[in-house]
């Protein structure tokens, strides 16, 4: 494989907090390695329309505490076909842009490693998304500032909940992955907690929560992922247990895109930072299609065919340590 000289970065998807912290990990270690690096505006949309600007260490100043990404994001349709794919390499081409480090999900990965087997341009993927549902890494980028926004977000909500004797059903992104309702649910001290890892039906739903109601509870939160299993959505869920139980007042709350905003915290700043000098650093190994992860706080390489194929787990014990704190 050709050394690398000048290197593109590019964020797509669903945005995360961290992601500038990445994109300033990724320009400033090029810097240091006395690579050039290039910054993709918009995606892959971008890629294919050139909407390009070389980037220097001080072009990323003051970006680091800052939610968002300040290169964009756009879903990207013409992406998947051929032609589109084209057009992204010419535009590489024009600017001898010889690598890319892309910033994103699982969707972008898989865009990444259709594109490096087309035009054979290294890449390297970094996982961006609050949704933390990437195989190979225990923590992806906005996960943990996600967390923090949500048990804020249920802090507040249990205050009214107490004062009103009122039933919240919370809902909380994740795609189909249940890890952020899971962890918020248990920090937050939910009655309940609804993920698409496990099935745990309106039935048994109704049974846990008429035992609070008798052994004293006037007022309980309920945890929702956005994926589960019951088959039914947040509002559905809240109409049955109000008919089922008219001693409760219920409510539902919708957290929404509120999830992906706010300042980074330290944690995914840091991690951000780890991840996008490793991915220029393994660009400069010459390396290539592998995503960059976490694992037992060691910054490791996982080819992107299985971090795109492979599936997050959820933590069993969590499970159980939540069933035993919702007496």
């Amino acid at each position: 494989m050709k050394s690398v000289k000048r290197i593109g970065v590019l964020t797509s998807g669903g945005d995360a907090p961290g992601m500038n912290a990445a994109v300033r990990a990724v320009v400033r270690t090029a810097a240091f390695l006395k690579l050039e690096s290039v910054a993709i505006y918009q995606g892959y949309q971008g890629l294919i329309e050139d909407k390009t600007q070389i980037m220097n260490p001080r072009s990323v100043n003051n970006i680091i505490n800052k939610g968002g990404t300040i290169l964009k994001s756009a879903r990207c349709s013409e992406f998947h076909n051929a032609d589109g794919r084209k057009k992204a390499f010419e535009t590489l081409q024009k600017h001898k842009i010889d690598s890319l480090v892309i910033i994103g999900g699982d969707g972008s990965f898989t865009g990444a490693m259709i594109f490096q087997s087309e035009f054979k341009i290294p890449v390297i993927g970094i996982p961006g998304t609050i949704d933390n549902d990437i195989f190979g890494t225990s923590h992806t980028i906005g996960y943990d500032t996600a967390l923090n926004t949500v048990i804020d977000a249920i802090d507040k909500i249990r205050d009214t909940a107490i004062s009103h004797n009122r039933l919240f059903f919370v809902e909380v992104m994740g795609r189909d992955a249940g890890h952020i309702a899971l962890n918020t649910g248990i920090g937050a001290g939910a009655e309940e907690i609804l993920i698409p890892e496990e099935n745990m039906g309106l039935e048994r739903l109704l049974e846990s929560l008429s035992r609070s109601e008798k052994s004293g509870k006037s007022s309980s939160i309920v945890v929702i992922a956005e994926g589960d299993k019951t088959g039914k959505n947040v509002f559905d869920i809240a109409e049955y247990i109000e008919k089922n139980m008219p001693n409760y007042e219920v409510r539902v709350s919708v957290l929404g895109h509120m999830q992906r905003g706010g300042r980074p915290t330290c944690f995914d700043r840091v991690l951000a930072s780890r991840m996008g000098v490793q991915a220029v650093e393994s660009l400069y190994a010459g390396k290539s299609n592998v995503m960059v992860g976490l694992k037992e706080d060691e910054i490791i390489l996982t080819p992107l065919e299985k971090a795109i194929k492979g599936k997050s787990e959820i933590n069993k014990d969590l499970v159980r340590v939540s069933d035993i704190l919702s007496l």
